[in-house]
């Protein structure tokens, strides 16, 4: 089979989650999906603990009693497609307010799957539609000043991203315990252990607004509850005080605002009072593979 037939004859899907309060973007962002060169993406909607707005048909759903969360309503969009995702070839994970403004992505993803077989997880550029700019915590690696730069990295932006369905398979879903916050890195490092790479696409666009992470009422505490679950989870035990401590540092240097420490403080002690699921440290190789990309898990 030649090269281009192989990569149309690459199925994907796309998930995107939703509250069900962004009824025109929702509908722009399957719009823009639709568009893609090629063989037709197949899509799925999760109303999470919301009810559906109106959607074209030939839609997946699923109406969600209640809110589970992104990485939760994420592994119910994933089972839309079967068990583990196995009606298609990879999951695209999209923001509900986001959209793809090039035509060439779905195209720019079957060839790149295609032509590595070892590629698990592909994450987008996300750009400001206005302005064209890209936030450097946007850019999944500690040298972001260039985010026009391709390059292999150890983590992905859980709503802008593609994610062969085999990882989920070798790795698991999403850990769904996280609700928000940390839990693209889990998996990343889960699919890194069992060797699969990550990609950071610079030419694989998702448009989105400007935003802060803070936003969210429940950030500072997800963020820290979760970073001590992450460690719990995945890190060889001489690592998980060294990540942790050195994330704490850098929580301090950062000066938040005494209601976000706060919130902080309680999280990560939440970490490690509250059960985040079962315990598989990556190898040794493995942490010796995530230094090599430029990310010790130290940091």
């Amino acid at each position: 089979m030649s090269a281009p037939a192989a990569a149309d004859a690459f199925r994907l899907g796309a998930v995107i989650i939703t509250m069900g309060n962004r009824p025109a973007e929702l509908n722009a962002l399957i719009e823009s999906v639709r568009a893609q060169e090629g063989p037709a993406v197949e899509l799925a909607v999760v109303a999470n603990g919301a009810p559906l707005p109106p959607l074209p048909e030939g839609v997946r759903t699923v109406e969600l009693p209640e809110n589970l969360g992104i990485p939760g309503g994420r592994n119910v969009g994933i089972e839309l497609f079967g068990p583990d995702g196995r009606d298609v070839d990879a999951v695209l994970f999209l923001d509900d307010d986001g959209h793809l403004p090039r035509t060439d992505s779905a195209r720019l993803l079957r060839e790149a799957f295609t032509a590595d077989p070892e590629l698990g997880i592909v994450s987008f550029r996300i750009a400001d539609p206005d302005t064209g700019a890209t936030q450097r915590r946007h850019v999944p690696r500690l040298r972001a000043s260039d985010p026009l730069r391709s390059s292999r990295v150890t983590t992905f932006l859980g709503g802008a991203s593609a994610v062969r369905c085999k990882v989920f398979e070798n790795a698991g879903q999403l850990p769904g315990e996280f609700f928000y916050a940390h839990e693209e890195t889990d998996l990343a490092w889960r699919a890194l252990d069992a060797g699969w790479a990550i990609d950071y696409r610079a030419d694989v666009v998702l448009h989105h607004p400007t935003t802060s992470p803070a936003r969210h009422a429940t950030y500072f505490h997800n963020v820290a509850r979760n970073r001590v679950w992450l460690a719990r989870r995945n890190l060889p035990a001489p690592l998980v005080p060294l990540y942790l401590g050195t994330w704490f540092l850098l929580t301090l240097a950062r000066r938040p605002s005494p209601e976000a420490l706060k919130a902080w403080w309680g999280g990560f002690r939440a970490g490690w009072r509250e059960p985040g699921g079962p315990r598989r440290p990556m190898r040794w190789r493995t942490v010796w593979r995530l230094t090599r990309l430029g990310r010790p898990p130290i940091i």
